[in-house]
């Protein structure tokens, strides 16, 4: 699978509500930032993801702009993606335009995230 297929692989899974902490290297050196947090190193992410499956479903991911540069060893994407959620603690709707980027490294012949940011766009 190359980068970009990891990345579309990744929104895929997380549409479906299945373990997303495996497409993440497993290294402190890694920072997740979403909407509302800020995540460093794996075993944080990974247990933050676990949290967002446990709490979360009928996940929409609608990628726009998927834009990814790979390199031997290293790639990068950016994207923009309407993305949409119910909280089922809460049995809130969420929904947000939203721009993805972030980094990916090649462990084993395997794409990783090293680093992801999502965030919304304000208008000023």
């Amino acid at each position: 699978m190359d980068a970009e297929e990891t990345v579309r692989s990744y929104y895929e899974t997380l549409r479906r509500g299945e373990s997303l902490p495996p497409y993440f290297a497993e290294t402190e050196a890694i920072v997740k930032f979403g909407i509302s947090e800020r995540l460093t190193g794996f075993e944080e992410v990974a247990a933050g993801l676990k949290e967002q499956t446990r709490t979360t479903n009928n996940w929409q991911i609608d990628s726009k702009a998927l834009h990814v540069v790979e390199r031997e060893a290293y790639a990068w994407f950016s994207d923009d993606v309407f993305m949409a959620w119910t909280d089922t603690d809460r049995q809130i709707r969420y929904e947000f335009d939203s721009r993805w980027s972030g980094t990916l490294e090649r462990h084993n012949d395997a794409w990783h995230f090293v680093e992801m940011h999502v965030s919304t766009p304000r208008d000023l």
